[in-house]
């Protein structure tokens, strides 16, 4: 079983290069004809026109005839080909590209003047406090209540709580957030909640509890905003899950045994219901680190990863494109392969194959 383990991981590991080159590969050739690059951006800033003539370069074609190339010195156009690297042919780019990535090397942004591991690294606090809080939330309200909603299929509890759970799914996370935003922030009614921001002006001025309460009281708006949309998911995965493994034979013979109500459910049923959601407990909680909703992000004021991966392609600030492209899909094929493994570990009636699935 361990050789066949660790034969099985030599293998994926193998299969995510591909994967990996693949994901660059087309992104890297899309980006060849996407027109309004940094070379066209800030030539037209030395000549003066600035972002509404960034904004109308944008929406015409590409190519020699761009309209930022236009009237430009050659001389100066080449030089500032060459501080941006564009001065390479497009497949030399690419390879240096992949010789950087293979050091772990993400680049230098073209317009922040900071590593994008910096910039990955700034953006993490406002993304880990989202992601982590929206995680740990959804668990533990849903797994207890979709656990509860198996148990009284059918009742009134299960109806309202459907009913409840499926209308905050269709609202639009920032949706509730403009509304929660209006009631209780001060748009027209109460101004209980701060408006943006993770924490206040003078929080360093601030005693240790007192920033605490002050970190937690900015967070209530945006993962109420963030949470709601994600209780059904995961409820009504608890609950079909749940309610499929009550209806099996084995739960039969265990209540014949004398077993109560309770001995069956958290003896029996409960490891065998959870594994759907165990195995996917490794990408969410990994995705919460990495994920950022640039829509919450952008109406409570949260500078994280979700608003820097939007405005690095609004800005074509490739360095950070490609960076953010390869440091995500490798953690997202990482965390896949652990879900796998956990999901051999919690289930030992499956084995590792000989082709390498599971």
């Amino acid at each position: 079983m361990q050789g066949q383990m660790w034969s099985y991981i030599f293998k994926r590991v193998l299969l995510m290069i591909p994967t990996l080159l693949g994901v660059l590969t087309l992104t890297f050739a899309v980006v060849q004809f996407v027109p309004g690059g940094p070379v066209e951006q800030l030539m037209l800033e030395l000549k003066g026109k600035g972002d509404a003539a960034v904004s109308g370069a944008e929406s015409s074609g590409g190519g020699s005839n761009y309209r930022g190339r236009q009237g430009v010195d050659a001389e100066r156009l080449a030089e500032v080909k060459a501080l941006y690297g564009f001065d390479k042919p497009p497949v030399e780019r690419y390879f240096m590209m992949l010789k950087r990535f293979a050091k772990f090397d993400l680049g230098q942004s073209y317009y922040q003047h900071q590593s994008v591991w910096q910039l990955v690294v700034s953006k993490l606090p406002v993304s880990i406090s989202i992601g982590l809080w929206t995680f740990f939330l959804t668990y533990l309200v849903s797994i207890p209540l979709g656990i509860a909603k198996a148990v009284r299929d059918g009742s009134r509890f299960d109806a309202v709580t459907s009913t409840m759970i499926l209308v905050g799914y269709a609202i639009p996370g920032f949706v509730l957030g403009v509304l929660l935003l209006v009631i209780f922030g001060g748009g027209s009614f109460l101004q209980i909640f701060p408006l943006r921001g993770l924490t206040s002006d003078n929080w360093s001025e601030l005693s240790m509890i007192g920033k605490v309460m002050d970190y937690l009281w900015h967070l209530v708006l945006p993962i109420t905003a963030s949470v709601l949309g994600s209780f059904a998911v995961i409820t009504m995965l608890t609950k079909n899950s749940f309610l499929e493994e009550i209806r099996k034979q084995y739960v039969l013979t265990a209540r014949a045994k004398g077993l109560t109500e309770k001995q069956v459910l958290w003896k029996h049923v409960f490891r065998n219901a959870l594994l759907p959601l165990v195995t996917g407990f490794p990408a969410a909680f990994i995705g919460a680190f990495f994920t950022g909703s640039l829509l919450i992000e952008t109406l409570f004021s949260l500078d994280g990863l979700g608003l820097l991966s939007y405005e690095s392609v609004m800005r074509r600030d490739y360095p950070v494109v490609f960076g953010t492209l390869y440091l995500f899909t490798l953690i997202g094929l990482f965390t896949k392969l652990i879900s796998d493994l956990c999901y051999v570990y919690i289930d030992p009636r499956i084995q590792f194959g000989a082709g390498g699935g599971s």
